[in-house]
Formats: structure tokens, C-alpha cells, sequence
């Protein structure tokens, strides 16, 4: 509450986020298992990105936020370039966001792995909660270090009213949208986050609705 000459009143803050996950990369196109390796865009998700940036190119963006992997940040700052109003807006970089790691698994062919350990068990790895694949981090295990950093960085901006934009990957932002849209382990194992489609959500006084 603010007061003024005996008057109180409350002050309301709106603001954007936007969620997006970044455009193909060329191990998404050659249908490896990528995780931690950092490996670059393919030409389709630069043009993924540069139709994002076209998209969000009427929404002035404060603040980016994104993993250490190349590909997120390339898909960042080919959206910003399209944004003319957000000259000057800052950029936070962050291993927090990066895609969930998938140990052993990291470079081999989804297809190939299946048939060597069999498609019910590679499902398990990839879609379920709380189970990692061998030396690597479950969905629950990536929350633990995304939650924090959604609340303890991304959620201050949004109430100083600044814009974000947060450009990360598949397993990272489905465990953001878990916590922000209060989903369950069974509803998020059905999550798919497609690459280069922004996700838009409206801050308004505390609470995080998506528009």
C-alpha cells in the first residue's frame, strides 16, 4: 500500500513475459538426444526465430533472459533484432536455464537408442517426472534449479514492470510453465513445448495469468 495526505492507495504492476523455446537445432534435426551439448540452430531455426522476432516485434522487451547455450541465446538475439523499441534492454545469461541434461544419452540417436533399450523405457527417460536417464537429470531434478531462478530473478523484473523475454529449452521452460500454470507430474508428462512459438503470459499485480 502507498499513501499520500491520508489517502492510500495500491500500486498495480503489469507487465509481459514471454516464453520461448528455442528454434531447431541441428541436433533436434538429426534427432539426437542434445541436453548440455552445445550445439548450434539449424537454417530452420533461424527462420523459427526470425518469425518469433517478427511476431514480438510490436512488444517492447526490457529484459532477455537465457541458458548458456548458444542455441537459446542465438534465438534471442535474432528476435531482438527485429525489435526496434527494445534498444538498450538488458540480458541476463544463466546455466539455470539450461535444457535439462540427459547424461549418457547426450548425442545418441532418439530412433537408435530406442531399439537398443527398448521404446518404453527411452518414453520413461524422456517424458516422465521424476526419473533421470543414466547419469543425467530427471524433469523434477531441472525444476530444482529453474523454479528458484524463475523466483528469484525473472519474477522481480516483472514486478519492476519490465517485459521479458525468456529464451531457453524444451525441458527448462515446461518445468517454468509446470510452476507458473500449478500443473501436476501427470499433466506435465503430456507438455510438448514446440521450437520457435512463443508462449504469452500477462504479470498483472502478483499473479501470472497466460493471454
Amino acid at each position: 500500500m502507498s499513501q499520500g495526505k491520508g489517502v492510500s492507495f495500491r500500486v498495480f504492476t503489469m507487465s509481459n513475459l514471454i516464453l520461448i523455446r528455442h528454434g531447431q537445432s541441428v541436433w533436434n534435426a538429426s534427432n539426437r538426444f542434445t541436453g548440455w551439448t552445445d550445439v548450434d540452430l539449424s537454417e530452420k531455426g533461424v527462420l523459427e526465430a526470425e518469425q518469433a522476432g517478427r511476431e514480438l516485434s510490436a512488444l517492447r522487451i526490457d529484459v532477455v533472459h537465457t541458458s548458456d547455450l548458444i542455441r537459446a541465446q542465438r534465438t534471442a538475439e535474432i528476435i531482438m533484432r527485429f525489435n526496434e523499441s527494445s534498444e538498450g534492454a538488458l540480458t541476463k545469461y544463466d546455466w539455470r536455464l539450461n535444457e535439462r541434461n540427459y547424461g549418457s544419452l547426450q548425442g545418441l540417436n532418439k530412433a537408435e537408442t530406442a531399439e537398443k533399450h527398448g521404446a518404453d523405457q527411452v518414453h520413461v527417460w524422456r517424458r516422465s517426472f521424476d526419473v533421470a536417464p543414466p547419469g543425467g537429470e530427471s524433469l523434477q531434478m531441472t525444476a530444482e534449479r529453474t523454479i528458484p531462478y524463475y523466483e528469484e530473478e525473472i519474477i522481480p523484473d516483472l514486478l519492476d514492470g519490465r517485459n521479458v523475454l525468456v529464451s531457453a529449452h524444451g525441458n527448462s521452460l515446461r518445468s517454468i510453465v509446470m510452476h507458473i500454470e500449478d500443473m501436476s507430474p501427470k499433466e506435465i508428462v503430456s507438455l510438448e513445448i514446440p521450437t520457435g512459438s512463443p508462449i504469452h503470459y500477462l504479470f498483472e499485480d502478483g499473479n501470472v495469468r497466460k493471454i
